[in-house]
């Protein structure tokens, strides 16, 4: 599917519609949420050239918003010349086929949803990316054929990229419309998608065990798009792992870096996917076997941006993502970020779910607080371990080298043992009470 960016070389004028649905609760005010809107269209490469919002009872069944505003909106898009309309909500299919009718052919319609979509795919750089960002835009397409489909069966067995459809799937049946056909073929690209979705997941669960087994704790970096998760990742690590850039859902390959915390602790830190107001369900789905690695985690990191005014609505739709992805409860340490642009004496500290450690003002760009933060994150690591006090044989060195990596633990080598005790992962205490019980058995059989 053609991005909205690669579609033309001139950039097309948006006209934006926000909607403020007095039934709805919600995170942000209609402005608000128009702003940002805004801020999506010049991301995926259009300019912004006027707004309109309407509050709303309920939506209108044919056109969502009322007939009279429609008309208005019309009027207001010839005036200002705008190719595409942008609705900040969701449009269902009926909404969109009644909205081009009286728009005509010269206006596009989308929606926030679609739009998002347009700017996972300017963005995904990777295969794996790509086939989540394929799949969650297939899935949207299905209920929403419209003149602006571009049919698939007229690209069946072309070769084509990433929108191209599979050969043979393309051909009429007999008495079938051109609706039911595209409707065919999308579902049959959607099966296939899945099928290598699912691969993805089930490689990212292999190296999941993988590192469960070197015993290596793993941090998730989570957060409202933008708010600085990649620019922290690559401050923790000591160099640039991921791509940092001042513009929304400039990530969304995960990527994975190890990191001292100090003491020898090591950490694996995962960047993922940024969180945002309304994101489509489409995308939460096609990337849940990226953001199961949230799910895998020991701790999350959460990168609040504490200079934006809106860091406690951002909070909470961070919170919704989590909930969604059955990981809300999961402890966290929080970074308030961006800490050369805010005074962090006048931050919102309150906390939408389970904190360990403190609330810790950084800044990735200045280095200002990362101390303190991986202090932070080696306290809220040991907080989730067992306690332990044993005694090994020097024999033990690989296990005696793993506890170094993986636990806050004081280790006295003595004249024919060693004495460890302090906090590991719960994994790493069972074999280590276990290799003390076998050398204290040896060892008073040896005495005896």
């Amino acid at each position: 599917m053609k991005s909205i960016k690669n579609a033309t070389q001139t950039k097309e004028r948006a006209f934006l519609v926000g909607v403020d649905l007095r039934q709805e609760e919600d995170f942000l005010s209609v402005d608000d949420s128009l702003s940002e809107l805004a801020l999506l269209a010049e991301t995926a490469g259009l300019d912004v050239v006027g707004m309109i919002t309407q509050r709303l009872d309920s939506p209108n069944p044919k056109t969502f918003i009322g007939s009279g505003k429609v008309e208005e909106v019309i009027a207001l898009v010839g005036e200002v010349q705008a190719d595409v309309v942008v609705f900040d909500v969701e449009l269902s299919g009926r909404h969109l086929r009644e909205l081009e009718k009286l728009f005509g052919d010269r206006v596009r319609i989308l929606d926030r949803t679609a739009l998002i979509l347009d700017i996972f795919a300017q963005h995904a750089d990777t295969r794996e990316g790509s086939l989540q960002v394929e799949l969650a835009q297939y899935e949207y397409r299905l209920t929403r054929l419209t003149r602006a489909w571009t049919h698939l069966a007229r690209q069946a067995g072309g070769g084509g990229g990433r929108s191209g459809a599979s050969g043979g799937v393309g051909l009429r049946g007999p008495g079938e419309t051109q609706l039911e056909t595209d409707r065919r073929v999308i579902r049959a690209r959607i099966k296939k998608l899945k099928e290598r979705v699912e691969h993805v997941r089930q490689q990212r669960e292999t190296a999941g065990r993988s590192r469960d087994r070197r015993l290596v704790p793993t941090v998730a970096i989570v957060g409202y798009t933008n708010a600085g998760k990649s620019s922290l990742l690559n401050a923790l690590s000591g160099r640039e792992a991921a791509r940092a850039e001042d513009q929304l859902f400039a990530t969304l390959d995960p990527t994975s870096r190890q990191a001292k915390l100090g003491d020898g602790q090591s950490v694996v830190l995962t960047d993922t996917v940024g969180f945002i107001h309304k994101l489509p369900h489409q995308l939460v789905d096609a990337f849940r076997a990226t953001l199961e690695e949230v799910a895998r985690a020991d701790l999350l990191l959460e990168v609040v941006d504490g200079s934006d005014a809106h860091a406690r609505e951002h909070r909470d739709t961070v919170q919704a993502v989590l909930d969604e992805l059955g990981a809300g409860d999961k402890p966290r340490v929080v970074a308030l970020n961006k800490a050369d642009l805010y005074d962090s004496t006048h931050v919102d500290r309150d906390d939408p779910a389970p904190v360990l450690g403190e609330v810790v003002p950084v800044s990735a760009v200045t280095g200002y607080g990362l101390d303190m933060l991986r202090l932070s994150l080696s306290s809220a690591i040991a907080a989730l371990w067992e306690s332990i006090d044993v005694t090994l044989p020097y024999a033990e060195g690989e296990l005696l080298a793993r506890v170094r990596e993986r636990g806050t633990v004081e280790v006295d080598y003595r004249a024919t043992d060693v004495h460890i005790s302090g906090r590991v992962v719960p994994s790493l205490a069972g074999e280590l009470r276990a290799a003390s019980a076998r050398w204290a058995e040896t060892h008073e059989g040896a005495t005896t």
